[in-house]
């Protein structure tokens, strides 16, 4: 039996590949048997992880990368019996923080190696799914500059310098939301649809949510004029989001987002569509943690 490493290459400016040679020393000099394949285009690592989800001499498939990596693989794992662990290698490695796997690459190593396993939830995007955080608004804006920034920043400095950005550029989004039966229509700041609690690198969107009890958080801030934006920054920061007084925090199952021209995060990965269906998979992924 050995464990398959998918290794996203361009994942934190090369971070991944860096950090999978660390690993490599580890698990060579424990005599561990193991297997390392490189992603090379978009969705690669979900082929992947469904091909060898199937091959019975695997007992683990492990991605190393970011939060894309991460999804990608939880995607092609979803609903097998194959357990999925995450080396955190990339620029945000946000959902590690909610499912409690060590920053450290190979502390995180330490925690697959103990094969304690976890049934965690998946979203549903669409036909797709998604493992974290989606959501519209501002801090969609943050990862549009954050992003440019990649190439020359590791760490929390992209997103920084994108919130900077976002503050002077920002402008509401308009939606018409409808959930679990109701429906309404407004200006928002955020509109976030959380498995997990964090965005950007350690934002603290949802602080309430929790990847396996079988509901979506819908966090709803509603517009303020931008000057006021700065007022609410340290707050957000802190976890105290869901305190503010224009902010709702709903549980929610299925909820339905529809805006002209949106641009959607869809685990740290922008992409634009006018209406977008959310849902949840309960517990359909077994997470090594």
């Amino acid at each position: 039996m050995f464990d398959v490493y998918i290794v996203n290459p361009v994942s934190g400016n090369g971070y991944a590949l860096e950090t999978m040679e660390k690993l490599r020393a580890v698990l060579q000099e424990r005599g561990l048997p193991f297997r390392v394949i490189r992603t090379e285009y978009p969705r690669h690592a979900e082929e992947l992880a469904r091909s060898w989800s199937e091959n019975p001499e695997v007992s683990a498939v492990i991605s190393v990368g970011g939060d894309g990596t991460a999804f990608e693989v939880a995607s092609g794992l979803a609903g097998t019996e194959m357990p999925m662990g995450i080396i955190p290698a990339g620029t945000g490695n946000d959902f590690v923080k909610t499912a409690g796997i060590p920053k450290d690459p190979l502390q995180a190593l330490e925690i697959i190696l103990r094969r304690n396993v976890t049934r965690v939830d998946l979203g549903r995007l669409n036909q797709g799914s998604f493992l974290n955080v989606c959501g519209t608004g501002f801090d969609v804006t943050v990862l549009d500059y954050a992003e440019s920034l990649k190439s020359r920043y590791r760490g929390l400095t992209p997103y920084f310098l994108g919130l900077l950005k976002a503050i002077l550029h920002y402008r509401p989004v308009h939606l018409k939301l409808s959930w679990d039966g109701q429906e309404e229509e407004g200006d928002y700041l955020i509109c976030s649809v959380a498995n997990g609690r964090y965005i950007g690198g350690g934002i603290p969107i949802c602080p309430a949510a929790e990847i396996s009890d079988g509901w979506l958080d819908l966090v709803l801030v509603r517009d303020v004029p931008r000057r006021r934006i700065p007022l609410y920054l340290p707050g957000l920061m802190m976890g105290r989001v869901l305190k503010f007084g224009i902010t709702r925090h709903l549980r929610v199952k299925e909820i339905a987002l529809e805006g002209s021209g949106l641009r959607v995060n869809v685990d740290g990965e922008i992409f634009s569509m006018d209406r977008v269906c959310f849902g949840l998979r309960p517990q359909v992924l077994k997470l090594l943690k």
